[in-house]
């Protein structure tokens, strides 16, 4: 058996111990749903300084696992939840994720997404413009998210290419900031900073066809992720920013 440890490079004592019950309640999930397509690091210990888990010999990516993992995320996506949000705050990269339990799909986006990004903008100028721009257009956006969430399902929460790894057999889920929501939150975030074949999407939506506004959703769920970059890395993802909230100043006449 190898293991792998990672070292908390965050400010925060309690990430690696969020980021075990991420995987340990993804891994439950899976197993208790029959899905064997996708699989979850065992992870072994976990305290304020390091996470142990079970370590992946990884190889890239052939088409048949990317087809493989699109059918495995469609199969999580499927399996119905009964609210939004989540039981405890975890952390999206080095950042707090601030979570509760919702009954309103755009309620808690709006709140525990993207004005909990604002407030951590420490450029005053900035943060009062995209507060603005968001108080404007809050209504039609949580009305706009609403109509367009078919149920809250289990999110990975930060799918990007680099946490997906790939062995010789199985496709392997790491590092999630997870929680309940709109499915197509994880697919717009594949779509990010790429890395995802065809034959993963091709897969996912047989089993989940892509929504009607799936386009103005993917700027509105890549938002989060975007402030996030600007929070943490600085002005390089400021236009990215801008241009979301242009898409969500389209949701009103």
């Amino acid at each position: 058996m190898t293991v792998h440890d990672k070292k908390n490079q965050s400010l925060y004592r309690d990430q690696l111990i969020k980021e075990k019950v991420g995987l340990e309640r993804l891994r439950a999930l899976l197993d208790n749903t029959g899905n064997t397509l996708l699989r979850i690091p065992q992870v072994y210990f976990a305290d304020k300084d390091t996470i142990s888990m079970q370590a992946i010999k990884q190889t890239n990516a052939s088409e048949q696992q990317m087809a493989q993992l699109g059918r495995g995320l469609a199969m999580l996506h499927s399996h119905p939840l009964k609210r939004y949000g989540l039981d405890h705050d975890n952390y999206i990269g080095l950042n707090p994720q601030y979570n509760s339990w919702s009954d309103n799909w755009g309620t808690f986006y709006v709140s525990y997404r993207l004005e909990a990004q604002i407030q951590m903008i420490k450029n005053a100028n900035v943060a009062e413009q995209f507060q603005s721009q968001l108080e404007k257009q809050k209504e039609p956006l949580i009305h706009f998210l609403n109509q367009n969430c078919h149920q809250p399902t289990m999110l990975h929460g930060d799918l990007w290419s680099g946490n997906v790894l790939f062995d010789e057999q199985d496709v392997w889920l790491i590092d999630p900031a997870i929680y309940q929501g709109d499915n197509e939150v994880d697919i717009a975030m594949t779509e990010l900073f790429g890395g995802f074949s065809e034959a993963f999407y091709h897969s996912y939506h047989a089993i989940i066809p892509r929504s009607e506004h799936y386009a103005i959703k993917r700027d509105i769920y890549n938002l989060y992720h975007y402030l996030n970059h600007y929070n943490l890395f600085g002005a390089s993802y400021l236009s990215d920013c801008e241009r979301c909230f242009q898409a969500i100043d389209r949701l009103s006449p």
